[in-house]
């Protein structure tokens, strides 16, 4: 009874003391969706925005010689984002992977049904190659190994004010994995609940409570948050969520309790999260953030799917391993504690300069339990744990002289993960022996420089930076590490130097151009260099590669900017080659009998080339029978080529087009948005790639969705948000989702998308 119950047991305790606390002291529970600045396209910055992520450092938007996007809190309240995947939606040449949980645990099926919102893709590429952070605080990799998956999304929307998107190789600011790009997940502060209203004096308390329904997933979320001034140097908040919810409807319609399923399992979630921040300032040139921030999830599934049509067939052993019934709880958490302190200083060598240390720690749990017909209870429990040291200096210095105005930015960063993994459970597949490990514990550290100099003459800027990083991988114990004799741990070290210039030139007061050339590259992982697996049943070995190079990207990009009277306009077009891009599990040798086993190994062994457009912005028509109407769109399209094979890269989504018609008053607002999803077709796949031949890869079809918002704010503090999304309940699949499958396969259905769902939220200042 215990064994076949394991999947129940809470793996995160929630925070129902916590929501207790706040409840009662009438303080209620806050939406992280803090109305901050006003977004209106909901894709590109605003003029006059500051963003950090492009250069370090508080800087206008369109001073940046890239391309950015900025999701703030408003946006995402107002169009009911609950997931990264929603907030993302609308940006060009960008997608969040989500697939169903629907296959075995006992790792039987193929590997392209993990579920859970595991990567981000730009421009392309995704999963560890987009740098993720937190307040500029690394976020965890995501871990994957056979049919076991961990995550990337160790955050909750409800913590946030807005969201940083900086597209294209990031390694010159900020080193490894940013290949692709970086989103930089910008929390909550005190100042933006304490601000003055309506020309008051200044705020001593303050806060926002908010509770939700979502009906795609029958989810319910209750947040709050309450922030205060204790003195005049000193501020500081509270903010917590809490969220439970059913599987994400599809539009699958098979019912059967089997592996011909197309209906979501039945699935239960649950989401806490808590960010407490002080901010003292003991004097003007002096400012000092704490920043605690807690998030967990828990997802208990019953498998469904993955058990076998009834009556039983095949032979007497694939009769007898049959799955009957299966389970599977999987359950992540995330702490992280950060000082941030800024100082002026007015010296010859900086001007202010700017302390940050962080320790974060993140672990993920995969428990699965297999009744099977009559052989003995299988049982997988793999955990997955990073805890990291992130360390930071750096300083400033403006100089002057011949016409030009230097803004210097050097520093030093250093990090430091100790990295675990584990598996264990019963009835392991001989011949491995529970528990172990896939890989040895491992510290992965590096240390970098980097200076970077922003020069303006005049109507031109010019911007250039280098950063140089020293990697190393070091095996610190092979206690538990499947095979030690065959194949122990082992170490490697190496560094990058990552240049970038941009070049930004201000042609008239509304229209801009700008250039950049950026460098990026990725530092091999410990399960990458270190990974064993053996299943001597199917004559298959793992082995690890400890010559492993970095991955490398070098970035191209130019594009134009308007910001006239009616119309914001965006427009970038980019290239970039990447080199020794590394391919998990690439078959080396073997046949696959007893004699001759077939070998996997993880390589260097790709050139691509990747090449694209973006065209985002805004046109404001002015007023209209009492009210304001817009119009914010974007497009994004992106070809690639694998140099080495000619063949196209599959990671590649489909071009997408977003418009949008806004329609704003001083009492209500509404907004409908169109979105149309290119097709995936075959001349556009790799096959040989993403199935096993004679399999062909399943392609999409075009789509267009309508996603309709509306916001009433019935008194001054409170308003009431209402969306339906997908409107005409169109029936689609995302590409992302779907890379991996059959297009023979029958339950393909099961990858759809929610049909028509409505949304609500009541929102109150305080």
């Amino acid at each position: 009874m215990f064994a076949l119950n394991f999947h129940h047991q809470s793996e995160v305790p929630p925070l129902r003391t916590l929501v207790a606390l706040l409840t009662l002291s009438g303080l209620g529970m806050s939406a992280a969706y803090a109305q901050v600045t006003s977004q209106t396209s909901g894709s590109a910055a605003t003029l006059g925005e500051v963003v950090v992520s492009g250069s370090r450092s508080e800087k206008a938007a369109d001073d940046l010689p890239l391309s950015f996007d900025v999701i703030d809190a408003s946006t995402m309240s107002n169009q009911q984002s609950r997931t990264l995947r929603e907030a993302l939606q609308s940006l060009p040449n960008a997608s969040v992977k989500r697939s169903p949980a629907r296959f075995a645990v006992g790792g039987t099926t193929a590997s392209a049904g993990r579920d859970g919102n595991v990567g981000i893709n730009i421009r392309g590429l995704g999963g560890n190659r987009v740098l993720l952070m937190v307040d500029g605080v690394r976020m965890p990799r995501s871990y994957a190994f056979r049919t076991t998956t961990f995550d990337r999304e160790y955050l909750s929307l409800e913590l946030l004010k807005r969201i940083e998107v900086v597209r294209g190789p990031a390694s010159a600011l900020y080193g490894s994995d940013g290949m692709a790009g970086l989103v930089n997940f910008i929390t909550l502060e005190p100042a933006d609940f304490l601000a003055p209203k309506d020309g008051s004096a200044p705020r001593t308390l303050g806060g926002r409570v908010s509770a939700g329904w979502s009906g795609d997933d029958n989810g319910h979320t209750l947040a709050g948050t309450v922030a205060g001034q204790a003195s005049e140097t000193l501020q500081w908040m509270v903010t917590a969520s809490t969220r439970g919810a059913r599987a994400m409807d599809n539009m699958g319609a098979n019912d059967e309790p089997n592996s011909n399923r197309t209906l979501p399992n039945p699935q239960s979630d649950r989401d806490n999260a808590v960010l407490g921040k002080f901010v003292l300032r003991p004097h003007a040139g002096q400012q000092h953030v704490f920043t605690l921030e807690h998030v967990e999830k828990q997802s208990d599934t019953n498998l469904l799917s993955s058990r076998n049509p009834l009556p039983l067939s095949g032979t007497p052993a694939q009769i007898a391993g049959a799955i009957v019934d299966e389970y599977s709880t999987r359950s992540m958490e995330r702490n992280r504690l950060t000082w941030d302190a800024r100082f002026d200083l007015g010296a010859p060598w900086a001007d202010t300069a700017q302390t940050v240390i962080a320790v974060q720690h993140a672990a993920s749990r995969q428990v699965g339990t297999s009744v099977r017909n009559t052989l003995p209870l299988r049982v997988r429990d793999n955990s997955y744990g990073e805890r990291t040291w992130q360390a930071g200096l750096q300083a400033d210095k403006t100089l002057r002289g011949g016409g030009w105005a230097h803004k210097i930015t050097y520093g030093l960063d250093h990090v430091r993960s100790d990295i675990n993994n584990l598996y264990t459970g019963l009835a392991p597949l001989p011949p491995e022996v529970f528990p172990l490990k896939r890989f040895p514990d491992t510290r992965e550290s590096t240390s970098a420089l980097y200076v970077q100099d922003e020069s303006v003459h005049g109507d031109w800027s010019l911007t250039p930076g280098l950063r140089f990083d020293h990697f190393a991988l070091d095996v610190t114990s092979q206690a538990g590490f499947y095979p030690p004799a065959k194949q122990p741990g082992q170490s490697l070290s190496g560094s990058a130097l990552s240049p970038k210039i941009g070049v930004l030139y201000r042609a008239t007061p509304v229209w801009s151009v700008f250039g950049q050339y950026s460098a990026g590259f990725r530092a091999p992982d410990a399960g990458q260099v270190n990974g064993y697996y053996e299943n001597m049943a199917e004559q298959v070995a793992i082995i690890p590669n400890p010559d492993l190079k970095p991955e490398k990207s070098r970035g191209f990009e130019v594009g134009v900017r308007g910001r006239m009277e009616r119309l914001s306009l965006d427009v970038a077009a980019f290239s970039s080659n990447y080199s020794n891009l590394i391919m998990d599990t690439v078959l080396i040798r073997g046949t696959g009998t007893a004699a001759d086993p077939r070998i996997f190994q993880t390589i260097n062994t790709e050139r691509a080339r990747i090449s694209g457009f973006e065209i985002k912005g805004q046109y404001d028509w002015g007023r209209v029978v009492g009210g304001r109407v817009s119009t914010p769109f974007s497009y994004g399209k992106t070809r690639g080529v694998n140099r080495a094979t000619g063949k196209p890269i599959n990671s590649i989504d489909p071009a997408q087009l977003a418009l949008g018609v806004k329609y704003d008053t001083a009492a209500w607002g509404v907004r409908l948005d169109m979105r149309h999803h290119a097709a995936k077709t075959a001349k556009d796949i790799d096959s040989a790639s993403s199935v096993k031949l004679p399999n062909t890869q399943f392609t999409i079809p075009s789509a267009t969705t309508l996603d309709l918002s509306a916001q009433w704010r019935f008194q001054k503090n409170m308003r009431l948000n209402l969306a339906v999304h997908n409107l005409t309940n169109q029936k689609y699949w995302m590409w992302p989702d779907v890379y991996g499958l059959a297009a023979a396969s029958p339950t393909n259905d099961a990858y759809t998308q929610a049909g028509r769902s409505v949304h609500l939220a009541l929102v109150m200042d305080f």
